[in-house]
């Protein structure tokens, strides 16, 4: 069981507040932790997410709105799974990006 203040929890927590429709950086969420520099961190923790659809990793994306990696199902997963949720894609990168980013 996650320490309640562990670093992986706080992420997560951050991660369920991104709305459906929306998406975030591993930046954002770092800077939102109090440290932009762990954004690599958030992508570990991230990786390691026990429920994937209840905190929905899906929803968060490299800086430059490239859609990052995915470990539950891979790349064609997290396209789908962001298409439904409206979410524009072109390639491997997000459409209108900064209309759909969520910051917190």
């Amino acid at each position: 069981m996650m320490n309640k203040d562990s670093f992986r929890d706080r992420v997560y927590k951050l991660v369920t507040r991104i709305p459906k429709g929306k998406v975030s950086t591993y930046g954002d969420i770092a800077k939102a932790l109090g440290n932009v520099r762990l954004s690599r961190a958030v992508g570990v923790a991230l990786k390691l997410n026990p429920k994937p659809i209840e905190v929905p990793c899906h929803r968060v994306v490299k800086s430059n709105g490239e859609l990052g990696g995915y470990s539950y199902g891979g790349l064609d997963m997290k396209k789908r799974l962001l298409k439904a949720e409206g979410i524009e894609i072109s390639g491997n990168k997000i459409k209108n990006f900064e209309k759909v980013r969520y910051k917190f």
